[in-house]
C-alpha cells in the first residue's frame, strides 16, 4: 500500500445482522468507490421502494442519544453508524459506498472487529490521489455538563486521550491514550464492545432503545458485576470502547484529522459538538494532502466537494 494515497476496498463485502436499538435486521454491502468519493451511505428499503444517498459527514448527524444517527431532510436515516465508521477510519479507508437496507447498522458483537474482519477479507487498494487531512491549527474546547472535549494542534496523525469516570466499581475512572494507526486500531481498540447497565434497560426499552441488546453484543453490568460469562476482552475495555466511538464519530469530519483529541466523560454528543465547533471556525484548521507542506485553499478546484461538506452548520 502506498503511504499517503487514498484507498478503497478491493472488492465488495457483505455483512448481515440486526440493530442493537431497533432489533431490526439489516444487510450491509460495502462497495469500492472512486477517488474523492469519501464515505457515502446508500439507504435502501425505504417506503415505496425509495432509496437515498446520505454522505457520512458531521452536518448530517441528526441524533446523538446513545448512538450516532445520520439522516437527511427527506426523513431517510441510518442509526448506529459509529462502529462501522470507526473500522473504516481505523483501517485508513478513504472511499466506500455503504449500501444498507435497514434503519440501523448491525451491532454484530458490539465492537468494530467484525467490520474489520470483513474489510480484511477483501483487502484494500491504493488509488491515484493523495489522501487529504484536516490539520488542526488552533485549540478548541467544547463542554456539556461535566463532560468536555479538547482538540489541539500536534502530531502527524490523530492522537486520542480518552477518560471515563463511572461510580460503578467495575468501571471506575479509566484513561487511555492512543496514536491511531491500523495496527493499533486492530490490536488495542477494534475488539472493545459497547456496554450498559441492567438497571437502565427498562428505561431504554421504554424510550425505544436497546431492543436488540444481549450478552452476545454488549457488556452488561449489574451493579459492580460484569454479567458476561467470558468476562472482558481488555481489563479496561470500557474506555477503549469510548475511544472506538470517538474514532467513528470523528471520522464524520470527512477526512482524517491531524491533531490531539482529549475527552473527559465522552459520548456521541460531545464528539459531534467538537466537529461542529471545528468547522464553525475556519481559522482552526487547514486541509492538506499527503505530500509534504502542501496546503489547499478551500472551495477551489478538486477540493470543491470537501469545501461544500464543511460549509454548513451542524444539524
Amino acid at each position: 500500500m502506498k503511504p499517503g494515497f487514498q484507498t478503497t476496498l478491493r472488492d465488495r463485502v457483505e455483512i448481515c445482522g440486526f440493530g442493537v436499538h431497533s432489533a431490526q435486521p439489516a444487510r450491509v454491502v460495502i462497495h469500492p468507490a472512486d477517488v474523492e468519493s469519501g464515505i457515502v451511505i446508500l439507504r435502501t428499503g425505504l417506503p415505496e421502494g425509495r432509496e437515498r444517498l446520505i454522505e457520512a459527514k458531521w452536518s448530517n448527524v441528526t441524533q446523538t442519544a446513545l448512538c450516532t444517527v445520520l439522516g437527511d431532510s427527506s426523513g431517510a436515516a441510518v442509526a448506529t453508524v459509529e462502529h462501522l465508521m470507526a473500522a473504516l477510519a481505523g483501517l485508513n479507508v478513504d472511499n466506500a459506498l455503504i449500501e444498507i437496507d435497514g434503519p440501523e447498522v448491525p451491532v454484530m458483537d458490539g465492537s468494530a472487529a467484525p467490520f474489520v474482519a470483513a474489510i480484511d477479507s477483501v483487502g484494500l487498494v491504493h488509488q491515484g490521489r493523495p489522501r487529504r487531512f484536516i490539520r488542526v491549527v488552533r485549540p478548541l474546547r467544547v463542554e456539556s455538563g461535566a463532560a468536555y472535549a479538547e482538540l489541539k494542534p500536534g502530531g502527524r496523525g490523530l492522537r486520542l486521550d480518552i477518560e471515563i469516570d463511572f461510580e460503578a466499581a467495575a468501571i471506575g475512572r479509566q484513561r487511555r491514550a492512543f496514536d491511531l494507526d491500523p495496527a493499533t486500531f486492530r490490536k488495542d481498540i477494534s475488539r472493545a464492545r459497547t456496554f450498559g447497565f441492567v438497571s437502565d434497560v427498562k428505561k431504554l426499552w421504554q424510550a425505544g432503545f436497546a431492543l436488540g441488546s444481549s450478552l452476545e453484543n454488549s457488556v452488561a453490568l449489574d451493579g459492580d458485576a460484569v454479567l458476561n460469562p467470558e468476562g472482558l476482552r481488555y481489563v479496561d475495555e470500557f474506555v477503549r470502547h469510548k475511544a472506538l466511538d470517538a474514532i467513528g464519530d470523528l471520522a464524520l469530519a470527512g477526512a482524517p484529522i491531524i491533531g490531539a483529541y482529549h475527552s473527559y466523560r465522552p459520548g456521541h454528543k460531545i464528539n459531534a459538538m467538537m466537529l461542529s465547533a471545528l468547522f464553525a471556525d475556519r481559522r482552526a484548521y487547514e486541509v492538506v494532502d499527503g505530500a509534504p507542506r502542501r496546503t489547499y485553499a478551500m472551495g477551489a478546484g478538486a477540493i470543491g466537494r470537501v469545501a461544500t461538506a464543511y460549509a454548513a452548520n451542524a444539524d
